[in-house]
């Protein structure tokens, strides 16, 4: 399903410049638009799918693999030291942009940023 409108297909088309940007054939990195810390990078396929469960398995290990060589970069450019990878799939769970995405969200000690955690705990 394609959606002519979509934000993510007219960055990975480049039809909107967003950098710093890092590409593959089938993926882009850039810095995400509304920030949970600094170097906060989101991960786009450049075909459009809507969830982790839209993404062939074949490019599915593809995208691990761009995402490790990303997150790398980050920790090497000292972004953080460690990191969050987060995918929220529908609405339910948080996706915003019906696209496919990851977030390479760079952590450093006391950031006070919390991702993941249950009432009460």
């Amino acid at each position: 399903m394609k959606d002519k409108n979509c934000i993510f297909c007219k960055i990975a088309k480049k039809e909107i410049k967003k950098g710093p940007f890092y590409e593959s054939d089938n993926f882009v990195a850039f810095r995400d638009g509304s920030p949970v810390n600094e170097g906060h990078t989101l991960v786009v396929p450049k075909k459009h799918f809507v969830t982790l469960l839209d993404i062939p398995d074949k490019l599915g290990v593809e995208m691990l693999n761009f995402v490790k060589k990303v997150a790398e970069r980050l920790m090497e450019e000292k972004f953080g030291d460690g990191f969050n990878i987060v995918m929220n799939n529908l609405e339910v769970a948080g996706q915003v942009v019906m696209h496919a995405h990851i977030h390479i969200v760079p952590r450093k000690e006391g950031d006070g940023v919390r991702l993941v955690s249950r009432v009460g705990g």
